[in-house]
């Protein structure tokens, strides 16, 4: 399996510097500072890159178990909201709340709710993130 990178350089000081956050191949890029990270400030910020990385893998690995299963998705779109809070430790991610809608023919609401949650324990990223954080899942079979 290939090693995937990504990089950051952040100029001057904590509240008033600047940085950029890029991935390995190009695929994004963006802007990031103290505003954008603990205020409402544009550009991007580690959590949000955290949640992307965790909707992704989540999205993918509940369309390869619907596939396993029998069932072909016609789409799966998920949204991870990453929870950053001050705790006696400091800064913490303490919570992911997945919430993805399934497009999927032909199954019912129970397989497809016992699959979401098995993407949920065995993806990747999930695997990563939840012995620090708690993570939630609402899934929805749209109809």
């Amino acid at each position: 399996m290939p090693i995937r990178s990504a990089s950051a350089r952040w100029q001057g000081n904590l509240t008033e510097g600047s940085g950029t956050v890029r991935t390995g191949n190009g695929g994004l890029e963006g802007n990031y500072s103290f505003k954008s990270r603990f205020q409402e400030g544009e550009g991007t910020n580690p959590e949000e890159l955290i949640g992307a990385a965790h909707a992704g893998c989540f999205s993918m690995a509940f369309s390869k178990g619907l596939a396993d299963a029998g069932f072909t998705p016609t789409s799966v779109e998920t949204t991870a909201k990453v929870h950053l809070d001050k705790t006696d430790g400091g800064f913490s991610v303490t919570r992911i709340d997945l919430e993805t809608v399934g497009d999927v023919p032909g199954i019912d609401e129970a397989e497809f709710q016992k699959l979401a949650e098995g993407a949920k324990a065995n993806c990747p990223i999930s695997r990563l993130l939840s012995p620090g954080a708690e993570i939630s899942l609402v899934a929805t079979l749209s109809s």
